[in-house]
């Protein structure tokens, strides 16, 4: 039989491993992430005609997406305030084939390609509008805007 001060000490275990794995979780949400194949990425797979000159900023999303209007909004006014810089937004409700080929687990996702369409950073959830422009500024050889 179990003692009920040991089943106490469980679930508090349980809830502590629960909550700690959650928090990691949240933190690495928005946080860019480098260590990425080497694939270049073609542009007609997506539907697109072509990627940014310098850089383009991929976004993933879903037609049931939250928070994807509001990164589509950022991404698209950055792309627009740098010459050679591309936003591409694939909605992935009808493509699971590339959903399943770039690993997107949540959307938004967005990935950064160099001039090349090279993935160069990918983010998870929303990415900070700061990080994005400082990727960008890495990438294009200009200063992040302050």
């Amino acid at each position: 039989m179990v003692n009920l001060v040991d089943a106490v000490y469980v679930l508090t275990a349980l809830l502590a491993v629960t909550l700690g794995v959650g928090a990691f979780a949240r933190w690495r949400q928005g946080r860019p992430q480098r260590q990425i194949p080497n694939e270049v990425v073609d542009p007609q797979r997506l539907g697109a005609e072509r990627l940014g000159d310098t850089a383009t900023l991929l976004q993933f999303s879903t037609e049931l997406c939250a928070r994807c209007p509001g990164v589509h909004r950022v991404l698209s006014a950055l792309a627009e305030d740098r010459d050679g810089v591309l936003h591409l937004d694939v909605d992935l409700t009808h493509r699971p084939d590339i959903a399943k080929h770039f690993q997107i687990l949540q959307t938004p996702t967005t990935l950064i390609l160099d001039g090349d369409g090279v993935i160069q950073t990918r983010f998870g959830g929303v990415p900070n509008r700061r990080v994005v422009e400082l990727e960008l500024a890495r990438l294009t050889g200009s200063s992040a805007r302050a």
